[in-house]
């Protein structure tokens, strides 16, 4: 006898192949974001290819080994967040969701130590977004970045919050999962600025 799947059971699954993490309306500032970056990225590449000796010898400059240890643990805090996503809620390891979420914020702490004694080193050595066309979009685009790095550790710590709960509410997780995409959005804007002011001719 073949058994043939309801179509309450059809319909829950192509619901759950549809699900959307996060709220709606938390797409929009993603998407708000990841088209202002654009822009910027853009503008950037206009000006290198005006001033390619310029951009070259100011990228030497870079210190390009913090660069990839701060892409190191952006990648590893993401891949945190996605374990925790999973995790939490889940009365068999209650703890788990927790640790890996501190984890994550350990990691983002990092990358802002690492990205003021950047800034510091440059500073002290004259270099301020004034000293030319290329410093300006370095500490533009690497200073929009730290600030949506450190409202996304904000967001992580009301996450470990939530980690802490016996029970987590769909709406909880709703919020759960979307400010995980936002700390992916914090990782997939740094992939990009890494090799684009650090790395590329």
């Amino acid at each position: 006898m073949t058994l043939t799947p309801s179509k309450v059971d059809i319909d829950a699954d192509s619901a759950s192949r549809r699900h959307i993490p996060g709220e709606a309306g938390l797409w929009f500032v993603i998407l708000g974001d990841m088209a202002m970056f654009a822009a910027m990225f853009a503008f950037y590449l206009q000006g290198r290819a005006q001033q390619p000796e310029l951009f070259a010898q100011s990228q030497d400059t870079l210190n390009r080994d913090l660069g990839a240890v701060n892409t190191v643990l952006l990648l590893t805090s993401s891949l945190l967040v996605v374990f925790a996503t999973h995790t939490v809620g889940r009365a068999a390891n209650p703890r788990i969701a927790t640790r890996l979420i501190v984890g994550a914020m350990a990691c983002g702490l990092a990358f802002v130590l690492i990205k003021v004694f950047e800034y510091y080193e440059k500073v002290a050595a004259g270099i301020t977004p004034n000293t030319n066309e290329f410093y300006m979009y370095y500490f533009g685009l690497t200073g929009l970045h730290l600030a949506h790095l450190i409202v996304g550790l904000y967001f992580l710590g009301i996450l470990r919050t939530l980690t802490r709960k016996p029970v987590v509410t769909t709406t909880q997780h709703a919020f759960f999962e979307g400010a995980a995409c936002f700390w992916h959005l914090v990782d997939l804007l740094w992939i990009v600025i890494f090799p684009l002011v650090f790395l590329v001719r």
